[in-house]
């Protein structure tokens, strides 16, 4: 994992962080930790300094012109400013979004490894540690043996643990079909990307001849997207992302959008720190339509962190956060012995 970090300071000294994570380098999408870098400090930087850090639509507007796509950029410059928003009202970020509908969320936990052995080894730890939801990757192997897993998984964690599968796009039309409906059986409850991102209307085909509902990620990256997708119907949930949807602000939108087309929501990652965790935390807890829970389980994996106090987990969720801005602190000093060289 690479990640990028923006601290911001007003004149009165009081700091904002934000964070991009990035999958290694461009493999999710354009952007690397190298590219957000640039981008901020040559494109965003120079025309942020002095400027009202309290008018955040009004920077996210002027940032989205200024900076055409680039959402992990945005996203972290957005995120900060939201954390030193929070700090200067002394209040929670879910506070500013317009108060939290709930005060935990439930935690789904990702299975891709490579050995199906260990793989149930692991799902049968995280079930005695409380987790009652999971998520199988799938795509990147032979659809008979996502079958397989798919099938032993099931049996090892029994009918009343939820089961979801994503493809990350591994699909195409023919192959997705036949997956999902050989997968029926086992009682999922989504199948997350099937298909390539730009094939809106193979999901929505898709999702009109399945049992099971279609969620669609990578595919919904703006508010746009998401009206695109309410347009052409089939699917019933999107998967929320601050970092590929320029931030917070454009998150919400796209919860809103799906609260009025009668869609869910569930919140993914990139497996960010606790600091980023949290930004996506805020989102999760003020945004109704999030009723599938999320992945938030990103400080679970790495081998590090970058604030004092990690966020906090309890029977199988991640517990809301009730302190200033997003309710975690940065450990500079941490964070530079993470920090390598330019």
């Amino acid at each position: 994992m690479n990640f990028v970090f923006v601290r911001l300071e007003t004149s009165d000294g009081l700091v904002g962080w934000g964070e991009a994570a990035c999958l290694g380098g461009p493999t999710w999408s354009e952007e690397s930790a190298e590219s957000i870098a640039a981008t901020i400090e040559r494109y965003i930087a120079p025309w942020l300094r002095g400027r009202d850090a309290a008018h955040i639509e009004a920077l996210r507007t002027e940032m989205a012109r200024r900076v055409q796509g680039n959402p992990f950029a945005r996203a972290a410059v957005e995120m900060a400013l939201w954390d030193l928003n929070g700090r200067a009202l002394g209040v929670p970020v879910h506070r500013l979004l317009g108060g939290r509908v709930r005060d935990r969320v439930p935690l789904s936990w990702s299975l891709a490894v490579t050995d199906p052995a260990a793989e149930i080894v692991e799902a049968r730890s995280m079930v005695a540690r409380g987790h009652r939801i999971f998520k199988i990757k799938t795509g990147a192997h032979s659809l008979l043996d996502d079958l397989r897993r798919v099938e032993a998984i099931r049996a090892a964690v029994g009918p009343e643990v939820s089961l979801r599968v994503d493809a990350n796009q591994g699909w195409d039309r023919l192959t997705a079909l036949k997956a999902i409906q050989a997968m029926t059986p086992y009682d999922l409850g989504f199948v997350e990307q099937p298909l390539p991102r730009w094939d809106f209307e193979g999901m929505a085909e898709l999702g009109r001849r399945v049992a099971v509902p279609l969620m669609a990620d990578e595919s919904c990256c703006s508010p746009h997207d998401a009206l695109a997708i309410v347009r052409l119907g089939g699917v019933g949930i999107l998967g929320l992302k601050l970092t590929k949807s320029g931030g917070l602000l454009g998150t919400m939108a796209i919860a809103r959008i799906a609260e009025a087309a009668g869609l869910d929501c569930y919140v993914g990652c990139m497996i960010e720190t606790s600091l980023g965790t949290a930004a996506y935390l805020h989102v999760a807890l003020a945004a109704t339509p999030v009723t599938w829970g999320c992945e938030l389980f990103g400080p679970l994996l790495l081998a590090g962190d970058v604030t004092r106090d990690p966020v906090r987990y309890a029977d199988g969720a991640i517990l809301g956060l009730d302190g200033p801005g997003l309710g975690v602190d940065v450990d500079e000093t941490a964070l530079k012995e993470w920090t390598r060289p330019r």
